[in-house]
């Protein structure tokens, strides 16, 4: 090998550069640990709370050293940010956190464009588009210009009542044609999505979170933001959705509205069922019936009504649980879970036709709740015709934290010169009249303070109310960062506890372990010394990828430490193949340097080849696939550039090192020296017998999935799933049946051990609000509670406890319209891994019908797994749906059938130029028998490591471990019976043709 000393360079430099990058990883988990023993042992365990307050402490102490230097390398000094910042990246399985994809509202900026316009063609392609985007690929900007277009008649988008408003004046006007203004519309459209991302970029920079990723997913509005880490999930949800309308209201005094509420109260017992909307007074507790009816009697004024006196049922005033106070604004005060049917009520326009002329516009707004309260009170808000605030949050310049004279965090706002102005007067009005000014931020009234000393001048102005010291900085952060142009719903969503994501690592790490040993010792006890110079190779492979991983940035994930896994396996093909041609030179005599020699260099062919169609489906799996299956791509890619190096090279090196040292290999052992020798088997013979089982295989798969069909995961179809781990073992099937009566639709399939379950909905699919969530979480505890041995709801759905053993330990949620976007992408995915394997093949061998070979054994690998899912996803005691892992593994095994295809027909092209004289059938036996020997060594060696990690990875990619170790052999088999059968066959009929033409 010449370059030598430039290999040795390279390998040195790329050694100890990774080792370099890897310190820091260590470094952070060292001083994360010391953060984690001060939190415990300053606060115990008996405190209230203690889990946050230990978190609190954590994040305190991290950020009190954050620009300390704690890491020394020679002469370069680092601070902790530094440190961190260069540290592997922990994925959400691994470290817990959330991954959501956001869908900001097109609808709503297309109202906003459009002034709210009352236009019936307008909002009718409105509701079209909504509808035609369950079945679509289209952006929804696409359906609304479709949906337009089919019932337009003679309205144009450049109408006065739709886009030619005072808002796009200079850029729309009445005479341009829809395809203008439809351009129009989409770089506003576009400017707004780009907006939402600027804006939700900066929130999460606020929130201080290790490691975030947010990027846009192509012109849909739609936004990935993955947060690995995060602690307190419902803060960063609602962080992430607020859309931080804020707005300066005068506001009505309560008192204004006694009157009102009995007079609605009178009028809606007309129009209500008031059988179904409120139960008899005879099912509520005396005292509590009591308690409410003083409320409504000290609301109103009347006299006190005598305790035995039985109550009557009154719609809205039954629902009052405490009234206002005099001259303040709060009108009264109402449960948290009545708050929509109380609005409801009070928006009926039977309703609103009983407010005096000068209240016509009055908006009813509620409160934010207490912390740990669930009553709420209700303000009236001095609206009008427009529905637009005196002043809103758009002149807000600046906002931070402080804390008022009674010791409560409050957030203090600076408003710009036009804001300041407004501003003085506004509170100059409420002055003289001894009103208040509600601060509302998205429908929700935060306070509505008094002004007690005049006009405010200078544009000052501050929020306070119950807030927590968390609540006080995000709703700082979010008024610094902007408001979002938009509503942005959650149509995706994973969230995974910490305790969840430990279990991986352990799990993770032991699999990787197991397989690396296994490997380790195999590559020994087979090939003896120089399998040992293998296993340093494949070690220095292994330091490699992980040092390339933290030097990218790039992020670790369960999926991930698969690919890591597998690329040991794979590494190791590289080597066999090697040793293999070895082998085979010294067995036709020829001295060890030289065998050596050309060895290597006959192996090279092969293994750029079989390294190469495996890399292509990983690139695409790189580009069609997100989240942890992007970590398997890239883990995946970087491992084979790395085995190749370390194969090709280090290897070399060694035994180069060895040989010249005077040293003797014979790239076997006692036991394997004579294995698989002069073997010689007809597989063409057998290819008949081969087409016959793999035929039944298939029609028995495509029986299956024609009548049983798969297990599709909420990937594909939408829906919620959630893990749940029980003290105890459960029946499956008993909760399914309850969870069913439940939701109407629902599944519980054990998920490991059998005290753990993963429970899938449909209920309330297209709703993707955090209030369905939550109620759907409410429901599922109340369904599972005789099961959770006492466990309260807060402790059920808590995810920020990193010891946390039982309750909710993972949420997933995927909308239906981004689930049929999944599974486009994955079909895309998987036909143009095809397309582009078949294309290099035809290109490396000149002849289509290896091409054809290759491929038609791959479409029969895929059929047989996917018949095999089908067939067994009822029974088997892990979880089996389909879902974007599991292309991920179709994708693997479609690579993995073409690395063993490819070496196989290599070596038929090898020997058909060397022996010319032979039949075309003696070439393909010979070529088979030759490749033997590395085929099965390869293939128990890479099914070794699968079977380690299918059994410790743990429970989240055991199906997709069972499908790669499917595949695998399937593969094995199909590149021997089928891949080079069909290419034979389709040569011979060619040449047939031929011959019957001549």
């Amino acid at each position: 090998m010449q370059n030598k000393g430039l290999v040795k360079l390279f390998a040195l430099l790329f050694g100890l550069v990774s080792i370099y990058q890897l310190s820091f990883t260590f470094k952070a988990n060292q001083i994360e640990e010391e953060a984690q023993e001060l939190a415990i042992n300053k606060i115990p365990d008996t405190e209230d709370d203690y889990r946050a307050k230990r978190s609190q402490e954590e994040a305190d102490y991290l950020e009190s050293i954050a620009t300390d230097t704690v890491f020394n390398i020679g002469i370069a000094k680092f601070t902790y940010n530094e440190v961190k910042e260069k540290a592997m990246n922990l994925g959400l399985d691994l470290k817990g956190g959330i991954n959501v994809i956001l869908q900001v509202s097109v609808k709503d900026i297309l109202k906003g464009l459009a002034n709210n316009t009352k236009d019936p063609v307008f909002n009718k392609a409105l509701e079209d588009a909504t509808e035609l985007q369950k079945n679509s690929q289209n952006t929804y900007l696409e359906d609304f210009f479709i949906a337009f277009d089919a019932i337009k008649g003679d309205t144009k988008l450049a109408s006065p009542d739709i886009f030619y408003t005072k808002a796009l004046d200079g850029e729309i006007d009445g005479n341009m044609s829809d395809e203008e203004v439809q351009n129009i519309i989409g770089t506003k459209i576009d400017e707004s999505i780009v907006s939402a991302f600027e804006v939700l970029r900066k929130r999460i920079d606020e929130f201080g979170v290790t490691s975030p990723n947010i990027q846009r997913l192509g012109t849909s509005g739609r936004i990935l933001v993955e947060l690995p880490g995060v602690k307190d999930v419902e803060r960063a949800t609602s962080l992430l959705q607020s859309t931080a309308q804020l707005e300066f209201w005068d506001a009505y005094k309560g008192e204004q509205f006694f009157g009102f509420l009995s007079q609605a109260n009178e009028t809606l017992k007309e129009l209500v069922d008031v059988e179904d909307s409120q139960e008899v007074a005879d099912t509520e507790p005396q005292d509590q019936e009591n308690a409410q009816d003083s409320a409504i009697d000290d609301l109103l004024g009347e006299a006190e009504t005598d305790s035995t006196t039985v109550a009557t049922v009154n719609p809205l005033l039954d629902l009052i649980r405490g009234p206002g106070y005099q001259g303040g604004p709060i009108i009264a005060r109402f449960e948290l879970k009545d708050k929509e049917t109380v609005l409801e009520y009070l928006n009926k326009p039977e309703i609103r036709a009983l407010l005096p002329v000068e209240q016509r516009y009055a908006k009813f707004v509620f409160g934010k709740p207490e912390s740990n309260s669930e009553i709420v009170d209700l303000y009236a808000l001095e609206g009008n015709r427009d529905n637009i605030p005196q002043l809103s949050g758009a002149v807000v310049t600046d906002a931070r934290v402080n804390f008022g004279p009674t010791g409560k965090p409050e957030v203090s706002m600076q408003m710009n010169s036009k804001g300041a102005k407004i501003w003085e007067q506004m509170t100059g009005e409420a002055f003289s009249q001894g009103s208040q000014i509600a601060i509302v931020l998205d429908d929700i009234v935060y306070s509505a303070p008094g002004v007690t000393s005049g006009p405010i001048a200078g544009g000052n102005s501050s929020i306070s109310g119950s807030f927590t010291l968390n609540e006080a900085e995000d709703l700082a952060n979010v008024l610094r960062a902007g408001k979002l142009p938009a509503s942005a719903d959650i149509i995706s969503s994973e969230v995974v506890g910490p305790s969840l994501g430990q279990e991986a690592i352990e799990s993770g790490t032991m699999s990787f372990m197991i397989a690396l040993i296994l490997v380790l010792l195999w590559m020994i006890l087979y090939y003896g010394k120089s399998g040992g110079f293998a296993d340093i190779a494949m070690l220095l492979n292994i330091l490699l990828i992980f040092g390339i991983l933290s030097g990218l940035g790039a992020v670790l994930t369960l999926p991930g430490i698969a690919g890591i896994v597998l690329t040991i396996g794979m590494s190791v093909d590289a080597n066999v193949l090697i040793f293999e041609r070895i082998r085979e030179e010294i067995a036709k005599g020829k001295g060890q340097k030289e065998a050596i020699q050309d060895g290597f260099s006959n192996a090279l062919s092969s293994i750029l080849d079989a390294n190469i169609t495996t890399g292509l489906t990983a690139l695409i799996l790189f580009i069609f696939g997100t989240g942890p299956i992007k970590g398997f791509a890239t883990t995946l890619l970087i491992g084979i550039g790395t085995s190749l190096f370390t194969a090709i090279f280090i290897t070399r090196l060694l035994v180069d090192w060895y040989v010249n040292k005077g040293g003797k290999l014979d790239f076997s052992t006692k036991i394997t020296k004579n294995l698989f020798r002069n073997i010689s088997i007809e597989f063409l013979q057998k290819r008949k017998v081969a087409y016959v089982i793999s035929g039944a295989m298939i029609v028995v798969g495509l029986g299956s999935l024609f009548t049983v069909g798969l297990n599709q995961g909420v990937d594909f179809v939408g829906g919620r799933t959630y893990q749940v781990r029980f003290e105890h073992d459960v029946n499956a099937t008993e909760i399914s049946a309850g969870l069913a009566d439940v939701f109407g639709s629902a599944d519980a399939k054990t998920f490991g051990s059998a005290n753990q379950l993963k429970i899938t909905t449909k209920y309330k699919v297209n709703e993707a609000s955090t209030e369905v969530d939550e109620e759907i979480r409410e429901m599922l505890y109340n369904t599972l509670q005789p099961q959770l041995s006492g466990q309260t709801y807060e402790e059920f759905i808590d995810l920020n406890d990193e010891n946390k053993q039982v309750g909710l330990l993972e949420s997933f949620k995927v909308s239906p319209t981004i689930a049929d976007d999944i599974k486009q992408a994955s079909f895309w995915a998987i036909l143009g891994s095809l397309i582009v394997v078949f294309l290099y093949i035809l290109m490396r061998f000149k002849r289509w019908q290896y091409s054809l070979g290759a491929v038609a054994a791959v479409f029969h690998d895929v059929l047989i797994v996917l018949g095999i899912f089908s067939l067994t996803y009822k029974f088997m005691p892990f979880s089996m749906e389909i879902d974007q892992a599991f292309i991920a593994a179709i994708l693997t095994v479609i690579g993995y059938s073409l690395n063993d295809t490819v070496v196989v027909f290599d070596r038929i092209r090898e020997y058909f130029n060397e022996h010319t004289s032979w039949e075309f059938n003696r070439v393909v036996n010979v070529s088979l028998s030759s490749t033997l020997s590395r085929t099965l060594n390869t293939s128990l060696t890479t099914l070794v490591v699968l079977l380690a990690i299918f059994i410790f990875g743990g429970d989240s990619i055991r199906g997709f471990m069972f499908a790669l170790i499917i595949g695998v052999i399937v593969g094995t088999y199909s590149s021997l019976f089928i891949a080079t059968p069909i290419m034979f066959d389709s040569v011979q009929k060619l040449d047939d043709k031929k011959k019957k033409n001549n």
